[in-house]
């Protein structure tokens, strides 16, 4: 929520330049907003809200543009935002750090927890209860 925050006031700032709110989007609020998703299980609904929420910034820096034509403000279609500022998507970076944090899993000794829930070999009886719902 803080680097939420924090976007906003950089974003907004005309003090800064556009490559240094790219450079302080890439190096400080995306390894925030992404701790901890090698481990996480995501779905759907949390794609398209990453997704929303890297358009949003995305819009915030570049700001709105001009229309030559009518000479309106509009804001910016994400195809345009995809070509001013070509990032990689951001469940791409999820799912590579995942691949990462796998290779990593898979190098470990055997006796490790982590090991045997990579592998599919968990010791013990799980609880006898309702499945959760997901």
């Amino acid at each position: 929520m803080l680097a939420i925050i924090r976007c906003r006031i950089f974003c907004l700032s005309s003090l800064l330049s556009k490559n240094l709110k790219i450079n302080i989007h890439r190096n400080i609020i995306l390894p925030v907003v992404l701790y901890g998703y090698e481990t996480l299980s995501l779905i759907l609904r949390e794609e398209r809200r990453l997704r929303v929420f890297e358009n949003r910034v995305s819009r915030r820096i570049f700001g709105p543009k001009r229309d030559e034509v009518t000479g309106a403000w509009r804001k910016l279609h994400n195809e345009i935002l995809n070509e001013l500022y070509c990032s990689p998507n951001i469940v791409r970076m999820i799912k590579s750090r995942r691949m990462r944090w796998a290779v990593h899993v898979a190098r470990m000794v055997e006796g490790r927890a982590v090991y045997r829930v990579l592998v599919g070999k968990p010791e013990g009886k799980g609880a006898l209860e309702r499945p959760r719902r997901r």
